[in-house]
């Protein structure tokens, strides 16, 4: 076993403050993208009514039904230019939804011609908060002399940089960036609670952790909790972006321009869906190998502990969703739901079972 190194203890305490510092710059900047596109797609937006407005003017009564539908065409490729690959109106509403009130970003998520600065500016911050964050749980992994996911303290910390990173990663591919306020949101609040309500020492690990079950059962329940979180997001954003076209579609006026940025409420399900199904197989394996390593530890595979039985349900509830969706036609809000339900049973198994009930899994160095 080796010896605590304290230094790099507190090295890595100065790293994660470091990390949540600059992750706060980085929710700054993706905020500002969100309103400064929004600013200027309603320009374009009063633009293009504009020009509809001019348009239906000079055209006489008699041919006004032909001359509208290419007025508004005209408006929906101005619009589309500089708001990037977007989606026409699915409203309607009046003229000024016509004119391109309620556009949704393309449901491919692939990435437009036009430069959003304050979001690449975001990226770059998170980027750099990333590698700082991983600095931090390196040295905490070296003050320890172990892998760093011994109590609450190091699994928040090291999941907080598990889902930045993935983030980082679906962004090699695919445009999430209007899921950057709430994914380094999350991130921010899970270091300032690990810092703050979890904060443990570097030491050693109790004998029952003291198994190379840590690395393998950890660490696949680290990444699964990432995507899970990844999703929850998505799955919030899918309820907004829902209540906001069945708005728009009934003539009512739109009130979250930035949600403009946002693909559909459907793109936003099926990709949800889609990640949702990884981390699933991901869950199911935390719980298989948890099963081998208690029979390890303490001589059976089930036991019913509060934080095994808690484990089940979290299983139990994404298996519910995955095939209520694929098999009963549960699509649309009802899905959103059952996938937050989902992961408030995740943030409930690592908040309160671990500060609340007493069991063989009480390894929160609280």
């Amino acid at each position: 076993m080796l010896p605590i190194n304290e230094t790099m203890g507190q090295y890595s305490e100065l790293f994660m403050l470091l990390a949540a510092g600059t992750y706060t710059v980085a929710f700054i900047a993706f905020a500002w993208d969100l309103a400064k596109s929004s600013k200027t797609l309603r320009a374009v937006d009063l633009k293009a009514a504009e020009l509809s407005g001019a348009d239906a003017a000079r055209v006489p009564v008699a041919a006004g039904v032909g001359a509208s539908a290419g007025a508004v065409d005209r408006a929906e490729a101005d619009v589309a230019g500089p708001a990037g690959r977007a989606e026409r109106p699915t409203s309607a509403g009046g003229a000024g939804n016509a004119a391109g009130i309620g556009l949704t970003a393309d449901g491919d998520m692939r990435y437009a011609a036009e430069r959003r600065v304050p979001a690449r500016v975001a990226v770059a911050l998170t980027v750099l908060g990333a590698a700082i964050h991983a600095a931090g749980v390196i040295t905490r992994a070296i003050g320890a002399g172990r892998v760093p996911w011994g109590n609450m303290y190091e699994f928040l910390t090291t999941g907080a940089f598990v889902a930045v990173a993935v983030f980082l990663l679906v962004l090699v591919r695919r445009d999430l960036r209007f899921l950057g306020t709430f994914v380094v949101g999350l991130a921010i609040v899970m270091l300032v609670a690990a810092s703050v309500a979890y904060w443990t020492p570097v030491g050693h690990l109790v004998p029952a952790l003291q198994s190379y079950w840590l690395i393998i059962h950890v660490s696949i329940a680290v990444l699964s909790s990432a995507l899970f979180t990844l999703t929850f997001a998505m799955s919030a954003l899918q309820l907004v972006q829902s209540h906001r076209q069945k708005t728009i579609a009934a003539g009512g006026a739109d009130k979250l321009g930035f949600m403009r940025l946002v693909p559909n409420a459907l793109s936003l399900e099926n990709l949800s869906y889609r990640i949702n199904a990884i981390a699933f197989v991901g869950w199911t394996f935390t719980l298989m190998f948890g099963a081998i390593w208690a029979e390890k530890a303490w001589g059976r595979f089930w036991g019913w502990d509060t934080k095994e039985v808690w484990t089940f349900v979290i299983w139990v509830v994404y298996a519910g969703y995955l095939h209520a969706r694929a098999t009963r036609g549960w699509t649309g809000t009802r899905a959103a739901w059952l996938s937050i339900v989902g992961y408030l049973c995740v943030v409930f198994n690592f908040t309160i079972v671990n500060q609340f009930f007493n069991g063989l899994h009480s390894y929160s160095g609280l």
